[in-house]
């Protein structure tokens, strides 16, 4: 699933006429950008939330004939749903038992998915999150054996805390998430919500795992100078 519901304020004023997923970063889309990355993985079903300027992405998928992969829409115009409430909204989707991959639609990143799944393969987590060691406001916190425990904001010095270990390690949420569907009927959450609060609270019980990046190039792009950087390094 990709999320590309959002406002996409920090990109304006592109933005108020356009949605986010349709920002280009050297002749492409993120959007496109992201289908291309997730189908060169072998991933052929794709399902994409929509609220924010929802007619333009779905031109946009149709006049490239969904890039040559199937796209279902989750339709969201009513209310953004944020992370978590469009995820449960799109529960339909991912009838198959199988663990699934969940990004934000203005990230670009060349990790390795294929070591992420077989990590996610191996340990059998509820999720595997995509983290690596930078910068950032807010950031996991993990422990020794990776399974998440916590979350802190490092401007405001709060932090939320599922399970107290002695070391605890910050690492820098990526995005993109790998999840057991399993998940769903554990999620207690209703409308709109965000899915670090649905971690938070699963990691009490469940494990939540880390798949550390750290050293592979990963952009946000959701803001017009990152865009710019971005250009640098996707081609």
């Amino acid at each position: 699933m990709i999320l590309a519901a959002g406002l996409g304020t920090r990109l304006k004023p592109f933005t108020d006429r356009h949605p986010k997923a349709l920002a280009v970063v050297n002749r492409k889309t993120i959007l496109q950008r992201n289908i291309e990355y997730l189908s060169s993985f072998g991933v052929t079903d794709i399902i994409v939330n929509v609220h924010h300027f929802a007619d333009q992405v779905q031109t946009h998928l149709k006049e490239h004939q969904n890039f040559g992969i199937n796209i279902s829409i989750s339709d969201e115009t009513e209310e953004v749903l944020e992370t978590g409430g469009g995820l449960k909204k799109a529960a339909w989707f991912f009838d198959d038992g199988k663990s699934f991959v969940l990004m934000n639609v203005d990230i670009l990143t060349d990790l390795d998915l294929g070591k992420m799944k077989q990590q996610h393969q191996e340990t059998k987590p509820l999720a595997t999150l995509a983290v690596s060691k930078r910068e950032s406001s807010r950031c996991f916190l993990f422990n020794e054996n990776g399974e998440l425990c916590g979350w802190r904001n490092k401007l405001s010095g709060e932090e939320k805390i599922s399970r107290k270990e002695d070391s605890l390690h910050p690492f820098s949420f990526s995005g993109l998430h790998i999840i057991n569907p399993s998940i769903f009927p554990l999620i207690g959450q209703e409308g709109k919500f965000s899915m670090v609060d649905v971690y938070l609270d699963l990691a009490k019980t469940q494990p939540i795992l880390a798949y550390n990046h750290t050293g592979t190039h990963l952009m946000d792009v959701g803001k017009p100078e990152s865009i710019i950087e971005a250009e640098k390094i996707f081609t």
